[in-house]
């Protein structure tokens, strides 16, 4: 019986999945997560007072650096071409949270979901790194692919996610 899980070959082992086959197509993915934390420590960041500086400026360009080595962090993910990642972060008051919210494209033979939700994790983790100083307390949670679109399987909605607009 052949595994639904395209990452083993039929003995069982780890392999890189051949896409030589695939067409090239215009490949999105949208992922999402939030990082929660003491009222005080969301109000530095929204302040611009955080003793290490801009952290959202530096969380998302930790963020976009991310997608473009996901290859080198996840072992089986191919290297990609992105054309483009798109990274918004939103302060939240009432929920003491930051979300992140990441977009990212290529043009080729195979998905950025993994870019994309590699992404999130690295801007979360680079606020976490950022404040952990005043609130070692933070959580990260709610990280989720909520959109993918392009390839041989054509598009992909999280339930309850809207589609993107774009």
């Amino acid at each position: 019986m052949t595994s639904p899980l395209t990452h083993f070959d039929s003995h069982g082992q780890a392999h890189m999945v051949d896409v030589s086959a695939k067409s090239d197509s215009h490949r999105i993915a949208r992922a999402v997560g939030t990082i929660r934390m003491l009222p005080a420590t969301l109000a530095l960041i929204a302040g611009g007072s955080a003793k290490k500086g801009d952290v959202i400026g530096i969380a998302r360009i930790a963020a976009i650096q991310a997608a473009k080595r996901t290859a080198e962090l996840i072992p089986l993910c191919h290297p990609l071409p992105l054309t483009r990642v798109a990274v918004e972060f939103t302060l939240d008051a009432d929920a003491g949270a930051v979300h992140i919210a990441v977009q990212a494209e290529t043009l080729g033979k195979t998905g950025v979901e993994m870019e994309a939700l590699t992404a999130v994790q690295v801007g979360l983790l680079t606020v976490y790194d950022m404040c952990k100083a005043v609130d070692r307390g933070m959580v990260m949670d709610g990280i989720r692919l909520l959109e993918k679109r392009g390839g041989k399987s054509g598009h992909w909605l999280a339930d309850g996610a809207a589609p993107d607009a774009g």
